[in-house]
C-alpha cells in the first residue's frame, strides 16, 4: 500500500513539473512577441527621425546597450542613433536669456540710437536712399593706446561692446567700448586715469610670434586668436587673473584669418596653406571639403560667414573669391580673377546676405550680387598715390551706408556712398607709419585703426553721442 501511494505522489509531481514548463514556455513566447513589436516601433521611429543618418558614430559602449532588430536592418539603419544632446536646451537658454535680460534690451535700445535698426544695403529697393549715418570724414580720435610692437589685427564683438587688438609683440588687448566713449567728456586721449575707468580690461599673452587675427565668440566670453607661431588659441576672458589660453590648436602653417559660425559651435580657419579648415569649438575636431578641387591655390586671406550661416565666403592670394555651402562645406560659386588677378585682401557679406564686398591689392572695392554672380559697383579712387604693399580690408560702416578703405600711401581713409559709389571726403588717420589693422563697429559710429607705429586709434562721431 505504501509503495502504491509513493508512485502516485511521484506521478503527480511530474505532471506539475510538465505544467510549469509549459507555462514558462508560453511566458517566454509572449515576452519575445512583445519585444519584437517594441523593436519594430523603435526602428520605425528611428527611421523617421534619423533619416538615412548612416554616418553617425555612437561608440562601442552605447552600441552594445541598444538592441538592433532585423526591421532596423531592413530599413537601412546600419548604425545606432546618436547619444542624447543638450543642444536644444542650450539654444533655449540663450534665447530666454536674451528675452529676459534687461541689459540686452538696453544695449538694443542704444544700438537703435545709432541707426542699427537699418536692414542694411539692398539695391533693389533703396538705391536712392540718402544716408542717415555720419560721413566717415567727420569722425574724430577719442582714445589712443599702444602696444610694444606694430598692431596687426583688431576685431569687435558681435554686440559692439568689446574690441580686441593684437600685435607683433605677441600680446592681445581687450577694451571696453563704453569706457572708451565715457572718456570723451574728460578729453583724455591717452591711457592715463583711474583704473576703474581704464578701457583696457584684459591683456592676454600666450603666443610666441606675431598675432595675425582675432575673433570674439558670438555667445560666450571667449576670444579666438591666430598667429605666425602656427597655433590657434582660445582664451576665456571672463577670468580676470588668467592671461593664458584655455585651449591650443596646432596647425601646419601660420594662421591668416579666422571667423566664428554665428552659433559659436564652429569656426573657420584660413592659413598660408590653400586648404580651408572648419573646427568644432568644443572638441577641436577639424573638417575639410571632401573635394580637393574646391580649395584655393594659395594663401587664404579672409573668411566670413553670412548672418544666417547658410553660406560663407573666402578670399585668397590666388585672386579668386569662393562662396561655400555652410552645411556641406562645399564650394558652390567662384569669382575667378575677381580683381583682375590681384591677390584678395578681404571678402565680407552685407547684413542681408545678398551681396559680397571684396577688395584686392588693386585698392578697388567691389560689390558683388550673389543672385547673378556679377559685380554691381566698383568703388574707385583709392591707391592713386601708389600701389599697395600690405593687405587691408574694405568694410561697411554700422548701417552699410558707406564703404571704407584706408589708403596706404597717403595715410588717409577713403570712403564711398555704398549705393552710388560717390566718393566722400578723405580723413587723415594721423598715424606715422602704415595702417595695418582696420575694423568698424557693427552697432555704432566708431572704428579702430592699428599701425606699425605701435598705436591704436579709436575714432568716433562725437555729435552722435551728445
Amino acid at each position: 500500500m505504501c509503495f502504491t501511494n509513493e508512485r502516485m505522489r511521484q506521478a503527480s509531481l511530474k505532471r506539475k513539473e510538465k505544467k510549469e514548463k509549459r507555462r514558462q514556455l508560453a511566458r517566454k513566447a509572449l515576452e519575445a512577441k512583445i519585444k519584437k513589436q517594441r523593436e519594430r516601433k523603435a526602428a520605425l521611429s528611428d527611421h523617421c527621425y534619423f533619416n538615412q543618418s548612416s554616418s553617425v558614430d555612437v561608440g562601442p559602449s552605447l552600441a552594445q546597450n541598444i538592441p538592433k532588430s532585423k526591421e532596423a536592418q531592413s530599413l537601412g539603419l546600419s548604425l545606432r542613433p546618436p547619444p542624447p544632446s543638450d543642444k536644444l536646451f542650450r539654444l533655449v537658454t540663450v534665447a530666454r536669456q536674451y528675452v529676459e535680460d534687461p541689459e540686452s534690451k538696453e544695449k538694443e535700445a542704444v544700438g537703435d540710437q545709432f541707426g542699427v535698426e537699418s536692414s542694411g544695403l539692398d539695391l533693389e529697393f533703396d538705391a536712392d536712399v540718402v544716408p542717415t549715418s555720419p560721413e566717415p570724414s567727420l569722425y574724430e580720435t577719442v582714445y589712443l593706446t599702444t602696444h610694444k610692437g606694430p598692431c596687426r589685427a583688431a576685431a569687435f564683438s558681435s554686440d559692439g561692446a568689446l574690441i580686441a587688438t593684437a600685435s607683433v609683440d605677441c600680446s592681445i588687448k581687450i577694451m571696453d567700448v563704453d569706457k572708451v566713449i565715457s572718456r570723451i567728456d574728460t578729453a583724455a586721449l591717452s591711457e592715463s586715469g583711474p583704473d576703474s575707468h581704464h578701457p583696457v580690461i584684459r591683456t592676454l599673452y600666450d603666443h610666441l610670434d606675431e598675432v595675425t587675427c582675432v575673433a570674439f565668440h558670438p555667445r560666450e566670453q571667449l576670444l579666438l586668436s591666430g598667429s605666425n607661431d602656427f597655433t590657434l588659441k582660445l582664451f576665456d576672458y571672463s577670468k580676470t587673473a588668467v592671461k593664458r589660453a584655455m585651449r591650443t590648436i596646432n596647425e601646419v602653417e601660420p594662421i591668416s584669418s579666422i571667423t566664428f559660425h554665428p552659433s559659436g559651435e564652429f569656426f573657420l580657419c584660413g592659413t598660408r596653406h590653400p586648404t580651408l579648415r572648419l573646427y568644432n569649438t568644443e572638441t577641436q575636431q577639424c573638417f575639410v571639403s571632401s573635394m580637393p578641387k574646391d580649395q584655393h591655390n594659395d594663401t587664404i586671406t579672409d573668411v566670413c560667414y553670412s548672418e544666417n550661416a547658410r553660406i560663407f565666403v573666402t578670399g585668397s592670394r590666388d585672386g579668386n573669391v569662393k562662396v561655400w555651402d555652410g552645411v556641406s562645406n562645399r564650394c558652390i560659386e567662384c569669382f575667378n580673377r575677381a580683381h583682375d588677378g590681384a591677390p584678395i585682401c578681404s571678402a565680407r557679406f552685407t547684413r542681408n546676405g545678398k551681396y559680397v564686398l571684396t577688395v584686392g591689392m588693386d585698392s578697388v572695392p567691389k560689390l558683388w550680387e550673389l543672385s547673378t554672380n556679377r559685380c554691381l559697383i566698383a568703388y574707385t579712387g583709392a591707391g592713386a598715390t601708389g600701389a599697395r604693399e600690405y593687405s587691408m580690408p574694405a568694410v561697411f560702416n554700422h548701417t552699410e551706408d558707406y564703404v571704407m578703405l584706408p589708403d596706404e600711401k597717403s595715410g588717409s581713409l577713403c570712403s564711398w556712398d555704398a549705393r552710388n559709389s560717390d566718393r566722400e571726403r578723405l580723413l587723415a588717420l594721423g598715424h606715422t607709419a602704415e595702417t595695418r589693422a582696420f575694423v568698424h563697429s557693427p552697432t555704432m559710429p566708431i572704428f579702430v585703426t592699428g599701425s606699425d607705429d605701435h598705436r591704436v586709434r579709436f575714432w568716433f562721431r562725437k555729435q552722435e553721442w551728445k
